[in-house]
């Protein structure tokens, strides 16, 4: 819901770091990669329950995650980029969930386990849907135009799911009411994103 938002007041500052990236020679996979591995360094740092750490290599990665778009943007997109990001992505953000199971497994599990499984409703109807649209040669939705798949937006998007993570982070004490909850908007964002695609499919036989 909030991503649209997010990007527009992001990409001033995404642009000039990643000019300076291309005139470097670093490519767009080489950040995704970067993103990626420091992302599973967060999710490590909250296993071992070393929150703020994990929250600021959280951050970091989720920058990285914005910079991969700017630099191929700037460079050449790719269908491998695009494949390596978004699957990537889903990677890590089922990485901190587990995190905080493994941090306090009597405490967190059974939210984690909830969450995760709000994630695979999310994922799985983004993912259906783009396959899709791909073939009826819907390359990217008008309001996320720079995407490198159809992007089917929703309520919880990667802006709010930054923000749930941060707060996890911030008060992990509370990460079962912050599961909770964020699993709850999960799945309206996935009865939304069926009802949608559903019938924005069905105009299309």
């Amino acid at each position: 819901m909030l991503d649209r938002a997010a990007n527009a007041a992001l990409m001033p500052l995404l642009d000039r770091i990643a000019r300076g990236l291309v005139r470097a020679g670093i490519g767009a996979d080489a950040v995704t990669l970067a993103g990626f591995g420091i992302g599973i360094a967060a999710a490590l740092a909250i296993g071992l329950q070393a929150y703020l750490t994990g929250l600021a290599l959280l951050l970091a990665s989720r920058l990285a995650d914005g910079l991969d778009g700017a630099v191929a943007r700037l460079t050449q997109p790719t269908d491998r980029g695009a494949f390596l990001d978004i699957t990537l992505d889903f990677l890590f953000y089922a990485s901190i969930p587990l995190a905080f199971a493994c941090a306090d497994p009597g405490a967190n599990a059974l939210a984690a386990a909830l969450l995760l499984a709000a994630f695979i409703g999310t994922g799985s109807s983004f993912l259906a849907f783009a396959a899709l649209a791909g073939k009826h040669g819907l390359a990217a939705s008008d309001a996320y135009p720079n995407k490198g798949l159809y992007y089917l937006g929703g309520l919880t998007e990667a802006t709010e799911t930054l923000l749930c993570f941060a707060l996890m982070c911030l008060w992990p004490e509370r990460f079962a009411w912050w599961a909770g909850g964020f699993a709850v908007l999960c799945a309206v964002t996935t009865a939304t994103r069926i009802v949608g695609g559903a019938r924005m499919l069905a105009r299309r036989v």
